[in-house]
């Protein structure tokens, strides 16, 4: 049961004894208030006016006859002027005309970069105090969110969301931090780039929430980018598993680790744009229809590489670059990869040591993106597989690799040849 949940104890020398006196009745419990846990982006909170607004739908929800629970991202492009202003700190200058470059440690950045969600928060809290709710905000160690030990990608091991608790049952809306916590050797971590969607799951399971509502710029998930793909579909429902494969392929509107969390626990997500109500897409844990095609994918900004090494070398060497890896391989002594550059702070850093622990074996490709085409058991077909590789062709396109697995068609291309192939594939996969 939760805490904020219980009823107050009723003490004897206060209250009639209702068993020997007919006159009085047992108090009924009070019926819990549903929690309700929202997410809010960094478009969604990028000046004062939006979160203006952010408030006013915070507050419908919670006159609602809700407990809620609200997390932050930082505003706008916070995150990524932090960083530059890191990269700049980190500039040294040696007296002379030239600037050497020392990449800024991980622990720092974490230090930095958490900061931009506590000026979210604590503008959506006055915001609410303003307009008469009762409302306080916690960093992501103050909410008992816990994390491994790993510095810019760590990952949440644990909740103990006791002052959330206390301060529901308090009447108060709660504002998170979100894409923070803290590690078991009480040092602040931060959780990855979407990683204020991992904090709201998280959050959600732990509080026993009855949904969690992930709010941005778009309304909801789509079978491909607009941007790219002009006749992309809405999709309003989805299972945990599909959109854990899109995600983990590159699909941004909720990150994997999120869905992953989702999917474990068994919570529904929303997926839902900020200012405009018209529609959603609801992930659920049960399968929908069996649909071979979903969506097609792209993750920009990854590094492909290719090596002639033991197998034990260069997991290695990938672990001593402190990167995560996906599509690895290995046969006949050669080894492929790919890494998602999103979450490495210091990409040509990486590159850079990469290349001095596996030496002339490696070759890199670092300016590649991911293309990928997600459903039901597209691996399991051959049609499917034919289809992929002659879309491939009539689009004059030539992967570095080809990944094939039961929910995803993958290929690894050139980075200004992705949008094309989005587009080919949607059409010979979607939209046909």
């Amino acid at each position: 049961m939760r805490a904020h949940q219980m009823a107050a104890p009723i003490h004897p020398t206060s209250c009639p004894n209702t068993e020997t006196r007919g006159s009085a009745r047992a108090v009924e419990p009070q019926k819990p208030r549903p929690i309700v846990v929202q997410k809010f982006g960094g478009s969604s909170v990028s000046d004062v006016e939006k979160i203006g607004r952010v408030a006013d739908r915070v507050a419908a929800t919670a006159r609602a006859g809700n407990d809620v629970v609200v997390v932050v991202s930082a505003m706008g492009k916070t995150t990524d002027s932090l960083l530059a202003l890191a990269r700049s700190a980190a500039e040294l200058d040696a007296g002379s005309d030239t600037r050497a470059k020392h990449e800024p440690a991980r622990r720092e950045l974490d230090m930095l970069l958490s900061t931009g969600e506590r000026v979210s928060m604590s503008l959506l809290s006055i915001a609410l105090q303003a307009r008469g709710l009762p409302a306080i905000s916690f960093t992501g160690s103050q909410s008992g969110i816990l994390t491994n030990d790993r510095h810019f990608d760590a990952r949440i091991i644990e909740v103990r969301p006791h002052r959330i608790e206390d301060e529901l049952a308090r009447g108060k809306i709660v504002i998170v931090a979100g894409y923070q916590g803290m590690s078991y050797r009480r040092e602040i971590t931060t959780l990855g780039r979407g990683g204020s969607d991992t904090t709201a799951v998280a959050l959600a399971a732990a509080l026993q929430a009855d949904r969690c509502e992930i709010y941005s710029d778009v309304d909801g998930v789509y079978s491909a980018d607009p941007r790219a793909v002009p006749d992309a579909a809405h999709l309003p429902e989805l299972d945990h598993e599909m959109l854990q494969e899109m995600a983990e392929a590159g699909a941004k509107v909720v990150c994997a680790q999120a869905v992953e969390w989702a999917r474990r626990r068994g919570i529904a997500i929303h997926a839902r744009s900020t200012f405009d109500d018209r529609r959603e897409t609801v992930v659920r844990a049960t399968r929908t229809e069996q649909v071979v095609a979903r969506a097609i994918v792209c993750e920009p900004k990854v590094l492909f590489g290719v090596v002639e090494a033991p197998l034990d070398k260069v997991i290695g060497a990938l672990a001593e670059a402190s990167v995560a890896f996906k599509d690895l391989s290995f046969a006949g002594g050669r080894a492929s990869f790919v890494v998602p550059l999103l979450n490495v702070p210091h990409p040509a850093a990486a590159v850079a040591l990469l290349e001095r622990c596996l030496g002339d074996a490696l070759t890199l490709h670092p300016e590649a993106s991911l293309v990928s085409v997600v459903g039901d058991g597209l691996a399991a077909r051959a049609d499917a597989l034919a289809r992929f590789a002659a879309t491939l062709a009539t689009a004059g396109v030539a992967p570095l690799a080809v990944h094939a697995g039961p929910l995803r068609l993958s290929a690894v291309v050139p980075a200004g040849k992705d949008v094309e192939l989005q587009r080919a594939l949607h059409a010979d996969f979607v939209s046909g």
